[in-house]
C-alpha cells in the first residue's frame, strides 16, 4: 500500500514540475515576442553602427534628400575622408 502512495506523490511532482516548466516557457515566449514587436531585439555582439556615407544613401533611397543634395553631400564625405586632404573652409594657408 505505501508503493501505491509513493507511486501517486512522484506522479504529482512531475505533474506540478511540468506545469512550472510550461509556465516558464510561456513567459519566456511572451518576453521574446514582446520584445520583437518593439523592436528591442537583444542582439548577441555590440551594435553595428552605419557609416555617414550608408546613412546618406539610405536616405537618398528612401526619398528624404534629391538627387543634388546627395551627390554634394556624398562629394563632402568623400572628401572629408580622404587622407592627406583637407576640408574646405573658405580661407587659405
Amino acid at each position: 500500500m505505501m508503493s501505491l502512495m509513493w507511486g501517486y506523490g512522484l506522479l504529482m511532482f512531475f505533474g506540478m514540475t511540468l506545469w512550472v516548466v510550461l509556465l516558464a516557457l510561456l513567459i519566456w515566449a511572451l518576453i521574446r515576442w514582446l520584445n520583437r514587436r518593439t523592436g528591442q531585439e537583444p542582439s548577441p555582439g555590440a551594435p553595428e553602427e552605419r557609416s555617414a556615407l550608408e546613412i546618406l544613401r539610405q536616405r537618398y533611397a528612401r526619398g528624404e534628400i534629391d538627387h543634388t543634395t546627395f551627390e554634394q553631400m556624398r562629394e563632402r564625405l568623400q572628401g572629408a575622408n580622404a587622407p592627406g586632404q583637407r576640408g574646405s573652409s573658405g580661407t587659405n594657408s
